[in-house]
């Protein structure tokens, strides 16, 4: 028999259908477009400065959009469009796209034909123009910031897509205290021209500036590269976190159904009363970390346990284990931090070289370290943490900080508490960042106080160690965070314990 013929067709008939499927997913992908400045879009060789749109996509699922950044440095809204930048997105642009929108910052000079005002528009939102004659003789009229910005709206939606305008992110300029806002010309204009034509607004300077005034000048210095506009990629980072955390705001528009939601994971970093060696009991020591996996439903959610024995929050990070854990971290991801044991040890001991400073603030103090036989710059416990707040932060992830667990430690009948040093640098770290926190070291100790000395001591410790707890005391320390972490009713973590 012959059956090339039969299969032949089949195959033919199942390329087409595959071929047929993969099209029409193609059609069926968005586009996010961004127009723009450098704020938007920066780099470059030897150019370490980053725009929010550079690491966007980072943010959304590249299955079901793809972001397109067309933003460019120096522009302005009228040299966008000038320069023909403008009709190349329109070309490409189709129903179901989105753009958003983001300018602000080149738009401040005087409009002429000098090289300052090239770039420059009439203020405000009304119908003002100027009309500037070019040396070639080529006329040119100028509009005001709102109508360059309305012609972008009304051309969006000619093309069947979805238009929404983002406020400039701030400068790094503080006055008083506090940021420099555009709520009073460009934000507001830029809320003007959105409301006028019923399209979304994110109100990216405000949501950025209120992070820069929790955090700072001096932390919020450390987002900029070589100005006050332009960020870095930590700065970016948090620029675009700020951006999506403005889309998921928006009613009426599935753009934040786009952004990722693969399952989210929960990592773990501190030091051995986290996770004491491999995690795997020897000498009868464990880690409250590696029995807290148990409370959470694992088809939701992954818990991974990166805590190292024997790091402080210094070196924790200067030994590079915070960096490999910030490469794992996803937007969407959480990260419990508890350090402390081992910052109270000094700053340049030639056994590790391990302590910080002992405060919340921002001290510094530059020290030889005889263990990598270099200066060092060390910060104060709470900057530490700081750090790695703000850098999980930037990608998207949920930090909450733990203050340390209490050593088996007595005094009258009381477990010694860390309410007046670590416990307390922790909680101040955590309020001024705005984070999650967890009182672990008291809520370990209250539950110490009720059982007693003479029962703590049997059942969660050894008889050598006054630091590290057995099994049975890794166990209640894990049940503590599990219930704590049930009563944070500001970030999600909760809605992955498991109903019990």
């Amino acid at each position: 028999m012959n059956f090339s013929k039969p299969i032949n067709s089949v195959l033919i008939l199942v390329l087409a259908l595959l071929f047929t499927a993969f099209h029409e997913y193609r059609e069926e992908k968005k586009t996010l477009y961004l127009i723009g400045d450098s704020t938007v879009r920066n780099g470059g060789e030897g150019n370490l400065q980053r725009g929010w749109g550079n690491v966007l996509q980072d943010f959304f699922d590249s299955t079901k959009l793809e972001v397109s950044n067309q933003a460019m440095a120096g522009r302005s809204t009228r040299t966008f469009i000038k320069e023909g930048r403008w009709e190349k997105v329109l070309e490409t642009l189709k129903p179901g796209d989105y753009v958003i929108m983001q300018f602000g910052h080149n738009e401040g000079s005087v409009p002429d034909t000098t090289k300052a005002g090239y770039r420059g528009v009439l203020r405000g939102m009304g119908d003002e123009t100027k009309e500037l004659t070019w040396p070639d003789g080529t006329i040119e009229t100028v509009h005001t910031y709102g109508w360059y910005l309305e012609k972008f709206i009304k051309d969006t939606k000619a093309k069947g897509a979805i238009p929404i305008v983002a406020s400039m992110i701030p400068r790094n300029k503080f006055n008083d205290g506090e940021v420099e806002r555009a709520n009073q010309d460009f934000g507001k204009w830029a809320k003007d021209a959105a409301r006028r034509h019923g399209v979304p607004f994110v109100d990216l300077n405000s949501i950025v500036a209120d992070q820069y005034d929790i955090w700072g000048q001096e932390v919020v210095k450390g987002f900029f590269e070589r100005d006050h506009t332009h960020t870095n990629e930590a700065g970016a980072r948090i620029n675009a976190w700020s951006v999506t955390e403005g889309l998921k705001e928006l009613r009426d528009y599935d753009l934040k159904d786009y952004l990722k939601k693969d399952k989210p994971t929960l990592f773990l970093i501190g030091d051995s009363t986290v996770k004491n060696g491999q995690g795997d009991g020897a000498g009868g020591l464990w880690g409250w970390g590696d029995f807290i996996a148990p409370y959470f439903d694992l088809d939701k959610i992954k818990v991974q346990n990166h805590a190292l024995g024997g790091t402080s929050s210094r070196t924790f990070q200067t030994y590079g284990m915070w960096q490999k854990v910030l490469d794992k971290l996803e937007p969407g991801d959480y990260l419990i931090m508890q350090f402390g044991h081992n910052d109270s040890s000094p700053l340049d001991d030639e056994a590790r070289a391990r302590g910080t400073i002992k405060s919340a603030g921002l001290e510094a103090e530059n020290i030889y370290n005889p263990i990598t036989k270099s200066q060092e710059t060390v910060y104060s416990y709470g900057q530490y943490l700081r750090q790695m707040i703000l850098a999980a932060k930037a990608k998207g992830v949920t930090p909450i900080v733990c203050s340390l667990i209490p050593r088996n430690s007595w005094k009258d009948g009381k477990v010694v508490t860390a309410e007046n040093d670590y416990g307390l640098w922790a909680k101040q770290v955590s309020e001024d960042t705005e984070t999650a926190f967890i009182d672990l070291n008291q809520l370990v100790a209250d539950q110490y106080d009720e059982l007693g000395e003479t029962y703590v001591k049997a059942h969660f410790f050894n008889d050598k160690d006054h630091t590290h707890t057995i099994e049975e005391g890794a166990e209640l320390n894990a049940k503590i965070v599990a219930k704590a972490i049930n009563g944070l009713n500001e970030i999600g973590l909760k809605e992955f314990l498991k109903n019990e």
